[in-house]
């Protein structure tokens, strides 16, 4: 997977996701740290589609394209480090 580090939500996620992985004091509370992701990704995705609702808001699929990889990334990561 190429990741195109010049595109400010990938930036913004892998910062976000170092700082997770750095600061977790422990298995649970790496858990804990990427449900709350995983519940402000669900967030920014309701955002999304309620600015791809709205008439005056420019329609951006790939923004919620590539939310949808962060969102589906974070689930694996929860239902791995529940299972390790």
């Amino acid at each position: 997977m190429k990741i195109n580090k010049e595109n400010v939500i990938v930036k913004l996620t892998l910062e976000f996701a170092l700082k997770i992985i750095e600061y977790a004091e422990s298995k649970f509370d790496f858990i804990h740290k990427m449900k709350i992701a995983a519940k402000e990704a669900d967030e920014a995705e309701y955002w999304i589609v309620l600015c791809q609702l709205s008439k005056n808001y420019p329609k951006n699929e790939k923004l919620n394209g590539k939310l949808q990889v962060i969102i589906n990334i974070l689930a694996k990561i929860i239902i791995t480090s529940k299972a390790n």
